[in-house]
């Protein structure tokens, strides 16, 4: 058997295999289907200062080869988060590795979180700054559009904590690398991409928009092209590890990624159809490596062959 372990700078995972943050809601949900300690990590749907009560419904849309959602980013806050037994105490008590993405409509309230977090942080592996989500009308991919000013937000949440962070890359830009170098440089020590690509769908009988909010994010099967492209250019552009994401359905796509310059990857949409997806990527991973006879993931991390 293969050795899955993975190295992303400060941290390590027992395997690569993540869920993707908004798609494996805190953990319980899922807790029926898997011992939530056979991942990699459990990355928990997005968590602010306040609880928020997301966008007005219809929420999701069915697409070709994807899905598109508008959620907007629903969640009970950071205090409960932490405190409330469906939460941050079943985590722990569930022996999974967690990561928190977190999200604020300010700098100060990605600031604030984070301090928060970081006073409670036993059983938090890491910090994923959520600088990507197009449904939210305020703070999130206004930072992930702008270098600047996500420098700036990284700089922040790097003062306030000391958890490894994680800044997850908004696609929606036009040099993936010029955004990875920059919240690296901030102190970021992980980046995570993509987050998904805006995107409208109509319903010709009523001619309304089928989400509420209009438009909302496309992910599934139909980005995993311009997923894999992302990973590849901000893996060449930085020295941190990189986590790759975006239409991840099985172990093929899971290694492809890696391939690409992924040192991890996380399961998103899939698991909507498919609750045992990530698991069925971890073995599919490990028969993969078995099949090459490769002894350890870390050997299949960048290795695309580019040849002129």
């Amino acid at each position: 058997m293969a050795d899955l372990r993975v190295d992303l700078g400060k941290f390590s995972l027992k395997n690569p295999v993540m869920t993707a943050s908004g798609t494996f809601g805190y953990g319980f949900e899922y807790a029926e289907f898997f011992p939530l300690d056979r991942l990699g990590a459990v990355v928990v749907k997005g968590i602010t200062v306040r609880p928020v009560h997301g966008n007005p419904t219809p929420r999701v849309a069915e697409v070709s080869s994807g899905m598109l959602n508008a959620i907007g980013l629903q969640g009970p806050g950071v205090d409960k988060f932490l405190h409330d037994d469906h939460y941050m105490p079943f985590l722990k008590k569930s022996g999974a590795t967690v990561i928190v993405n977190i999200w604020g409509k300010s700098v100060d309230e990605y600031r604030e979180v984070a301090e928060k977090l970081e006073a409670e942080k036993d059983g938090i592996t890491a910090l994923e700054i959520n600088i990507s989500c197009p449904n939210v009308k305020e703070g999130g991919i206004s930072f992930g559009t702008n270098a600047a000013k996500a420098s700036e937000l990284v700089a922040q949440v790097r003062a306030a904590t000391s958890i490894p962070l994680i800044t997850k890359l908004s696609p929606t830009v036009s040099n993936i690398g010029e955004f990875a170098k920059a919240v690296v440089d901030a102190g970021s020590d992980v980046i995570s991409l993509i987050n998904t690509i805006p995107s409208m769908a109509i319903d010709i009988e009523t001619r309304r928009p089928k989400i509420a909010n209009v438009t909302g994010g496309l992910s599934g099967p139909a980005i995993k092209p311009v997923a894999v492209r992302m990973v590849y250019e901000a893996a060449k552009a930085v020295k941190v590890p990189v986590i790759g994401m975006g239409g991840i359905c099985n172990a093929d796509d899971a290694v492809e990624f890696i391939i690409a310059g992924a040192s991890a990857i996380a399961v998103g949409t899939a698991i909507f159809t498919n609750p045992m997806a990530p698991i069925e990527v971890i073995d599919g991973i490990n028969s993969y490596l078995d099949r090459k006879k490769i002894a350890s993931v870390k050997e299949l991390c960048g290795t695309v062959d580019i040849r002129k």
